[in-house]
């Protein structure tokens, strides 16, 4: 029998995304880029770079940059290359997705004057929208992007593949393709999560492994809590079964911990983001369009500040009233 569970609209994919990807990021480029993984010289490492790319966001003025990673790496000829992984989360088109795409990568480029690679992975539940370039052109002049695209739900065709895939992406993209496709049936769901919790038992890696794509899973395929009670004792008799106690009490603890910790940062930064737009529109409405100078400092501002300058918006007769210029 179906069930409705409500919390269900509102799975959470952009965290467990973007945490995974920093995990097994080589893996990750094997398993949907080959061409770029081939191209990478592993030996030289790789670096995160979270600063660089939040300012380029804030610059931006596109908003919340979600599950978008921006990696330094080494190509085989021993040039140093940035990587920027987009990863789209979403349910329905977006009109504006290329832009996004276009705009992060000549920003990044004029920034910090190194080659861009932009690549991204749709995840949504729309099979033709396959946005992969970006262009406008005028007397003569053409500017533009094109990157290449993975589209989740092409996974479908080739179940049996991602079932025999060692790859950790294998696992990740059927736990992200059956959390979309149970939506709105609770019983469906959990007989999935515990398929995949017993795969990761079986396929004989490490307890790091498990415990790390464990809670990609748990993360992604919500449950209620009497389902999720259920779930719980199923991975401990596949623990039993397999001679594996992995996932022990206090390792569910930490995990159910750092989801709702990640969770929450997600929250703060779409509250952050929408009190900040707010203000923009406010803003906007009594003195007019915005100086560059004026949007700078909107956007590199904490949440306090931003706050503040809200509450003299009221009696403010012009923008350095707010702004002190």
């Amino acid at each position: 029998m179906q069930q409705k569970d409500n919390a269900q609209s509102n799975d959470d994919f952009d965290t467990p995304w973007k945490e995974v990807l920093e995990i097994y990021f080589k893996d990750f480029l094997l398993f949907f880029f080959p061409e770029a993984a081939a191209g990478i010289d592993w030996y030289k490492g790789y670096k995160f770079l979270d600063k660089e790319f939040q300012q380029i966001c804030k610059d931006a003025t596109l908003g919340r940059c979600y599950a978008d990673k921006l990696v330094q790496v080494f190509r085989k000829d021993g040039k140093e290359v940035w990587v920027l992984v987009h990863v789209e989360i979403q349910a329905q088109k977006d009109n504006d997705f290329v832009r996004r795409m276009y705009t992060y990568n000549y920003r990044i480029f004029d920034r910090y004057n190194r080659p861009v690679v932009s690549l991204a992975i749709l995840a949504d539940t729309q099979i033709s929208w396959r946005p992969n370039e970006f262009s406008w052109q005028l007397w003569g002049c053409r500017v533009g992007i094109n990157f290449p695209a993975i589209k989740l739900l092409d996974y479908n065709e080739d179940w049996a593949g991602l079932e025999t895939s060692n790859n950790p992406f294998a696992i990740c993209t059927m736990a992200h393709l059956k959390t979309m496709e149970t939506k709105g049936n609770v019983d469906a769901r959990k007989r999935w999560k515990v398929t995949f919790a017993r795969r990761l038992y079986e396929q004989g890696r490490d307890k790091q492994y498990v415990l790390n794509l464990f809670r990609f899973i748990d993360w992604i395929m919500t449950l209620p809590d009497d389902q999720a009670e259920i779930f719980w004792q199923e991975v401990q008799h596949i623990e039993k079964e397999k001679a594996m106690p992995y996932v022990t009490s206090i390792e569910r603890l930490g995990i159910q911990k750092g989801i709702q910790q990640g969770i929450q940062e997600g929250i703060q930064e779409g509250i952050q983001e929408g009190i900040l737009q707010i203000l923009k529109r406010q803003l906007k409405a009594k003195f007019g369009s915005l100086p560059k100078d004026v949007i700078t400092q909107l956007n590199k501002a904490d949440e306090e500040t931003i706050l503040n300058w809200s509450e003299h918006i009221l009696a403010a007769n012009s923008l350095g009233d707010i702004f002190g210029h």
